[in-house]
């Protein structure tokens, strides 16, 4: 782990390869799991104001989810996250023509329905941040589903904040991800000493 600002960040980010290879794992992480994504306070409140532009993206499942738990719900910690379709996908979930689970507000945002983006938990995976007190821990979460992704990124020899640049500069901004980069090119420097 290093630290940058108030941000803990752990060396894996610059030593696992990744790139999201939804050809291989069908949109998995939108399906898998036991929990909801994690979402921010601010997250909650526009996808209450943007519910009604939303609907027409997302399945009928999720329409009823959604209408039967809100927009959000807690969990046993009392942290926010998006609610489940009986327990598994999450409700905001989109398919595409080949069967891929995708994110059905971010296919709205594409579509140029809202500005809202998916939920920044989302836009980061496999990047985990939990707040603390004192400090944010940045992490990579790993999965089995995501093995292809990890393999493309081998591949490809993309370490994995690159492959979430957009999404670390969205949460922490430029020159926090400035920073990141020149750590891991110092990092990789005295790796190969």
């Amino acid at each position: 782990m290093f630290q940058l600002g108030k941000t803990l960040v752990s060396e894996t980010l610059f030593e696992q390869s990744f790139s999201c290879d939804l050809t291989a794992c069908k949109g998995a992480c939108c399906v898998e799991g036991e929990a909801g994504a994690p979402l921010e306070a601010e997250e909650i409140s526009r996808l209450k104001e943007h519910w009604t532009t939303l609907k027409p993206f997302l399945t009928k499942e999720g329409i009823a989810a959604i209408e039967a738990q809100g927009v959000a719900t807690q969990n046993a910690f009392e942290e926010w996250e998006t609610p489940l379709i009986d327990g598994k996908a999450c409700a905001y979930i989109a398919y595409d023509s080949k069967g891929v689970a995708q994110c059905g507000i971010e296919q709205a945002n594409k579509e140029q329905a809202t500005k809202l983006q998916k939920p920044i938990s989302c836009h980061l995976y496999p990047v985990r941040v939990k707040n603390y007190s004192a400090f944010v821990a940045v992490n990579y979460h790993e999965w089995s589903i995501c093995a292809p992704g990890c393999s493309l990124g081998a591949a490809l020899k993309q370490p994995l904040y690159q492959f979430v640049q957009a999404a670390l500069v969205r949460k922490f901004g430029q020159a926090w991800y400035d920073a990141l980069h020149a750590t891991a090119q110092e990092f990789d420097a005295n790796k190969n000493c």
